[in-house]
């Protein structure tokens, strides 16, 4: 972590999610992390109440894009498979193959960067999806977080925009 950072914690239908910040930014987001540790009531950090409040905004099917301030990645590559990520749009999913086509990378550093990600739903490494095989998920309870992140998101959507096939 980054100098001295404070930790806030919520509640959220995915789980409890954990979030720290230092002075500046946000350094990380856990899904379903809670130990047992009770919530915080009032954040008065404002990365972090920043955070807390566009997460619930985005839980509320208010928001589809985040405006935090994100701790950069340790590598250009790194920093650009992030962006990547979070150039798909909410209720949309690109493949693992087509994002390292598109990143100029390859889908094994696509789905490593998705892995690592310290930011899930505000870099919505969610939305990278197979092609073929089981779907991986890191956070939460792994492919059913996943799969509840995407459907929340295509519920959401304007029924125009509603395409994909059951």
């Amino acid at each position: 972590m980054h100098g001295s950072s404070a930790i806030a914690r919520m509640d959220s239908p995915v789980g409890i999610l954990t979030l720290s910040a230092d002075e500046k930014r946000l350094l990380g987001v856990r899904i379903g992390y809670d130990h047992g540790q009770p919530l915080g009531s009032a954040v008065n950090h404002p990365v972090l109440a920043a955070s807390i409040a566009q997460l619930s905004e985005w839980f509320a099917g208010m928001r589809q894009d985040f405006s935090i301030p994100l701790a950069t990645s340790e590598s250009a590559e790194g920093e650009r498979l992030r962006a990547g990520i979070a150039s798909i749009p909410y209720g949309n999913t690109l493949t693992y193959g087509a994002l390292a086509a598109q990143s100029g990378s390859v889908a094994r550093a696509v789905g490593q960067a998705c892995k690592t990600n310290p930011y899930p739903i505000i870099i919505p490494c969610h939305r990278v999806v197979s092609t073929t095989g089981p779907e991986y998920y890191s956070g939460g309870d792994g492919p059913r977080t996943k799969t509840w992140l995407l459907d929340f998101e295509y519920a959401h959507l304007p029924p125009e925009r509603r395409t994909r096939l059951i």
